[in-house]
């Protein structure tokens, strides 16, 4: 199924392990032309080497002015993945400062500020374009020492008169590095995975599949969307 992303510029956030990587992958095959952000270089370097012809960005999105210099000038931008995030899991009564503001710096502004560089490029050009946010089902059902991840990334929903679509997949939990790590603990697993009807968690694949829909002409007319990639957790 051709999904008419060959010769489109993309920008994944994120870039440099798990769902944005494979991302990243996917949109070259598809024959997209791909911008990877990441705040690691060695992460970046080695997916240039698998790679070829992908440009990378490296950068600390936590940090407004930095990003702000190093993305205002990636030239032209048709489609973009905010995948860029972080997991602080704390209980509610011992979240911490610190857990707050790098939360928010990442996974809520850094979203705000990616999309406004994007979005302005793309009204100055007079030219269509695809946001997808990258979040989670804990962005509507709260989970256990997620206080600090539970809040949503906004969907510019106003962006649509301009013809940029703007939506979000919201996956369960993903079998990425990160994902194995919070959920290695088989006892809680099995306390999600029962609250899961197909009973299992998603693969990297789920999502990206998810991801690579919203960006293309095969959704043309879906915008202020959020798929959930859930194994249909929210539907329990």
């Amino acid at each position: 199924m051709d999904l008419g992303l060959a010769g489109r510029r993309a920008l994944v956030t994120g870039a440099g392990k798990g769902i944005g990587r494979s991302t990243v992958l996917a949109l070259q095959a598809a024959g997209a032309r791909v911008v990877a952000v990441s705040r690691t270089q060695a992460d970046l370097d080695s997916l240039a080497s698998e790679c070829p012809g992908v440009e990378t960005v490296c950068v600390d999105l936590a940090d407004w002015e930095t990003t702000e210099k190093a993305l205002s000038s990636v030239g032209p931008v048709d489609l973009l993945v905010n995948n860029a995030a972080v997991a602080l899991l704390q209980p509610f009564l011992e979240v911490t400062k610190e857990a707050c503001d790098t939360s928010f710096n990442v996974n809520l502004r850094a979203v705000i500020q990616v999309s406004q560089i994007v979005a302005r490029g793309m009204i100055a050009r007079g030219v269509p374009g695809a946001i997808v946010n990258v979040s989670s089902q804990a962005s509507q059902r709260a989970l256990t020492n997620h206080s600090v991840y539970c809040d949503p990334p906004t969907l510019f929903t106003m962006l649509a008169s301009l013809q940029i679509r703007v939506n979000a997949v919201n996956p369960t939990v993903v079998m990425t590095p990160m994902g194995r790590t919070n959920w290695g603990d088989p006892h809680k697993a099995k306390v999600m995975l029962d609250r899961i009807p197909l009973g299992k968690f998603a693969e990297v694949e789920n999502v990206v599949d998810a991801i690579l829909f919203l960006l293309s002409n095969r959704s043309s007319l879906t915008t202020g969307c959020t798929l959930p990639v859930d194994g249909g957790f929210l539907a329990t």
